[in-house]
């Protein structure tokens, strides 16, 4: 049986590798053995990064319409309550671009979900 000859494969993994590592620093870019391991991490970081991203941009739509919210004398807590009992059906993406882009719009939310709050409590 004849031998395997891995210099076409072997070299074409390498190089596969060392172009992923392009950018980055000191011999990490260069050097195989370090460029697989840093290629690795970046890889494990891409992926749970992706997952955050979801999060992170989650919270900033809570803070954007908190803030637009206690313009018109509501917590966050309670116009996402106030809009529930309204049966307004919007997301927090969607809430936060009004609260952003077309404050007038939000304020008339705001002004149905304060209405329907007053009219659960009485």
């Amino acid at each position: 049986m004849p031998r395997v000859k891995r210099s076409v494969h072997a070299r074409k993994k390498r190089r596969k590798v060392l172009e992923q590592a392009k950018g980055y620093w000191g011999l990490k870019n260069s050097h195989y053995r370090y460029a697989k391991e840093q290629v690795e991490h970046s890889l494990a970081y891409a992926y749970r990064d992706r997952k955050n991203k979801k999060r992170t941009f989650r919270q900033l739509w809570i803070v954007r319409i908190n803030a637009a919210a206690r313009q018109h004398g509501l917590s966050y807590n309670q116009f996402m309550s106030g809009l529930h009992s309204a049966g307004i059906e919007l997301d927090r993406k969607s809430l936060a671009d009004l609260a952003v882009s077309d404050p007038p719009a939000f304020a008339a939310v705001a002004e149905q979900a304060k209405a329907a709050l007053e009219a659960r409590a009485a």
